[in-house]
């Protein structure tokens, strides 16, 4: 097996020993029989390279889980501890004439260093503004130290405090009762204005679901954090909220799926994910009666949806691959809305399967996981990987200035086409010639690499020929981190209705990030005009929902 290129699967020793013992009786499933496979493989793979003299602890964990950083300069520092100072040289050269900063207008000025941590005012944009007027003296004044002059106004001298408070707060309200003494009755004070009925309020519930959801802190650990602060929530209270929360605003979601099934772009990808009605004994007692028996692996899959310039994020959890989730969302999609452009990395599972003609989709490959198979093998073939990584460092070079001059999706072909295009024959002639001429075995890591890159070259290189395709399938990656550090702490969904609820508030949270939009604010609203957003949900999308929610204030309170 190649290093570098294994299928990434979650499988515990315990599920490995049930997949074993149900052999002894039953034939395995297509799924359990890839996952024994993969094991073997591994086993394997492991076993051959700890006999080779060379294998370092390091260089193992490179091969089996990837390299740390991509960046070519960070990678071709790693290689040059193993050997080739020629081509290291050269790539740091290369890396210090980039990165040697602008002239500063008006002649000079320290820059202020990457990282530096600070912040202006204007950056907290949920902090309370307080106004603090002069304490004697107002526009228009006499000048108390000249006399003659008057007084003008200056933007306003800024302090920023920060307070540190717990997640959620609460209140008690004591109120007073009083009892008669010969007839027994009671009078208890009356609620203060503006206290509710609620117990734990929308923005309790929008809180909830931004930490669970949005950064990954799991209700246990949120119960341990506000106990400790005296508010004691525990975590099937927790739960028992976003699924209150989650009825009630399903509308905004199945409306986003419906808006995210209309894009011209689609980035779509799978991560593991665990879900433990449906996996071990409790399968047989607790999945879903639509639950396939033929299948075992359980999923999220992100889809990407780039519609009228802005991203729609959507997440699915369960045994569906990313293709089949994609085939679902599309089956939303209106049939005036034009070609599809999707884009994924080259496995066949992203692929949606037996789409109508009207649906069929104009596929990319993702060039950044063409770019990472020879990052894997930099150390041992240094000169034709740094060869690699530049001419495809000129490509992405080329991409960030159309994106920084805000191209349209026609100035952007012709801009590739024009610089890029060569960059990308040069290349393919390139790798083609290592492999006809022999200077590369086609069977060595480099080979594979080359070979993966050539099988998939039209692919690769939709850029130069369609208008508006990507050039690499980076942004469903990052919106999967979301799953992934969801997964990393809170490590499965109790059920596949545990796993629906946090598919919603993933896509609600995400979109609401990748427009711009406050997430909390976004779940508030959503929740105190539930009765509008079943309505016209439309309305209620993470970039118009401000515009909405000011008309109906505008309605409800007209200017004189």
């Amino acid at each position: 097996m190649k290093a570098g290129r294994f299928e990434r699967l979650e499988l515990d020793v315990k599920e490995l020993d049930e997949i074993l013992e149900r052999a002894r009786t039953t034939p395995l499933s297509e799924e359990e029989h890839r996952k024994l496979k993969a094991a073997m493989e591994t086993l394997v793979f492991v076993t051959g390279e700890l006999e080779k003299k060379g294998t370092s602890i390091k260089r193992l964990r490179k091969l089996l889980f990837g390299a740390s950083t991509e960046k070519t300069r960070d990678v071709l520092d790693q290689v040059s501890k193993s050997g080739d100072a020629e081509a290291t040289t050269a790539a740091a050269a290369r890396d210090r004439e980039k990165e040697k900063p602008a002239p500063a207008e008006g002649g000079g000025g320290k820059k202020k260093p990457k990282g530096h941590g600070r912040n202006g005012a204007a950056a907290y944009t949920g902090a309370e503004n307080v106004t603090a007027p002069h304490e004697s003296l107002k526009p228009g004044d006499s000048c108390p130290i000249c006399i003659n002059g008057k007084l003008y106004p200056l933007p306003p001298a800024v302090l920023v405090r920060v307070k540190g408070q717990a997640p959620l707060c609460a209140k008690v309200f004591e109120l007073e009762r009083l009892r008669c003494n010969p007839c027994g009755e009671v009078f208890t004070a009356r609620t203060p204005e503006g206290v509710g009925e609620k117990k734990y309020d929308e923005t309790a519930g929008a809180m909830i679901a931004v930490l669970k959801y949005g950064t990954g802190l799991p209700f246990n650990r949120l119960e341990k954090l506000e106990g400790s602060f005296g508010i004691p929530l525990p975590s099937s209270t927790q739960w028992e909220i976003v699924l209150a929360i989650a009825k009630s605003i399903e509308a905004a979601f199945v409306e986003l799926v419906r808006q995210g099934a209309q894009g011209e772009v689609m980035h779509n990808d799978d991560t593991t994910a665990k879900i433990l009605a449906l996996m071990g004994k409790r399968r047989e007692h607790e999945a879903p009666k639509d639950d396939p028996p033929d299948r075992t692996g359980i999923f999220t899959s992100g889809i990407v949806s780039v519609h009228n310039g802005r991203r729609i994020a959507l997440f699915f959890t369960g045994r569906k691959h990313a293709g089949e989730n994609l085939a679902q969302v599309l089956a939303q999609r209106a049939s005036e809305s034009g070609p599809l452009i999707q884009m994924c990395d080259g496995l066949a599972r992203n692929v949606p399967k037996n789409l109508p003609p009207e649906l069929k989709t104009i596929l990319c490959n993702c060039l950044s996981h063409g770019r990472r198979q020879f990052v894997d093998v930099a150390e041992d073939f240094p000169s034709e990987c740094l060869h690699v990584l530049d001419e495809l460092g000129k490509v992405y070079g080329n991409d960030a200035i159309a994106r920084a001059q805000g191209m349209t999706p026609t100035e952007r072909l012709s801009f590739h086409r024009a610089e890029s295009r060569k960059v990308m024959d040069d290349l393919e002639q390139w790798m083609t010639s290592q492999l006809e001429e022999k200077k590369v075995e086609p069977n060595s890591q480099l080979g594979e690499a080359i070979s993966y890159m050539l099988k998939r070259w039209k692919k690769l290189t939709r850029f130069l020929t369609v208008r508006g395709a990507p050039i690499d399938n980076n942004v469903v990656e990052r919106a999967l981190k979301k799953a992934i550090l969801h997964r990393r702490n809170s490590l499965f969904y109790r059920s596949q209705r545990g796993a629906d609820v946090g598919d919603l508030f993933m896509s609600l949270i995400h979109t609401a990030e990748l427009c711009g939009a406050d997430p909390f604010d976004y779940l508030v609203t959503l929740q105190r005009f539930a009765e509008q957003v079943a309505e016209a949900p439309s309305a209620w999308m993470p970039w118009n929902y401000q515009e909405t929610r000011a008309s109906l204030a505008d309605a409800a309170f007209p200017a004189p």
